[in-house]
């Protein structure tokens, strides 16, 4: 029953952007075939969830602020697309956060992250903590970064309505966590993969961050 919600819910949502945001995805070849993935995405909406979840061809988890659920409406439709409510307390300890991630990949799901640790204020991409690269260390599951564009102009924080702003997500090449461990300690390992994923995530911005209405 959970599975066919998931999956309407991820339709209504496709249709919505499609009709309202012109929605598209760009490069969903470049998910890996097999396995779990942890997907890291900028972040600058509350869109950014919904966006990625529906681009994802799989079942995407991820954490959200507790008071989110306070609604039953949209808690309802926030737990259909896989999300997963955590206390203020729980959010704010690292050690938590990095049990419940591990704990979704040890069942089997894939999971999103945003490395920013919070919404950007002008949709630019901020710096990146190290929690993304210390989950793939320890679950060598490989990260897919992300580039999600055009929800800052839609619905930027502090933003209570939706524009009808064209909107994309765009996925970049995997980065295999293994492959930066081999002859590195652990810190270096942390900082390569960082690197790689801010990297990746700025190369996509500078091709597809421009203003979404003017292509």
């Amino acid at each position: 029953m959970k599975k066919i919600f998931y999956v309407l819910t991820k339709m209504f949502f496709f249709i919505c952007l499609k009709v309202y945001n012109r929605f598209k995805v760009i490069d969903i070849a470049k998910i890996p075939h097999k396995g779990r993935v942890i997907v890291v995405a900028n972040h600058c909406s509350n869109l950014d969830p919904i966006a990625v979840g529906v681009a994802f061809p799989g079942r995407l988890s991820y954490l959200a602020k507790a008071e989110l659920f306070k609604n039953p409406i949209l808690s309802f439709f926030m737990k259909a697309i896989g999300a997963i409510p955590v206390s203020k307390e729980s959010n704010q300890s690292a050690g938590a956060a990095l049990k419940a991630f591990l704990d979704i990949l040890e069942s089997g799901s894939s999971v999103l992250l945003f490395p920013e640790g919070a919404r950007s204020f002008d949709g630019k991409l901020q710096p990146l903590e190290g929690g993304a690269a210390l989950i793939a260390m320890k679950s060598k599951v490989p990260v897919l970064p992300v580039y999600i564009s055009g929800t800052h102009e839609a619905m930027p924080r502090g933003a209570s309505k939706i524009r009808p702003v064209k909107i994309s997500v765009i996925f970049g090449d995997a980065i295999d966590p293994e492959d930066l461990s081999d002859g590195f300690s652990s810190k270096e390992s942390r900082k390569l993969i960082i690197h790689k994923i801010e990297e990746s995530l700025l190369s996509l911005e500078s091709e597809y961050g421009k203003k979404p209405d003017s292509d």
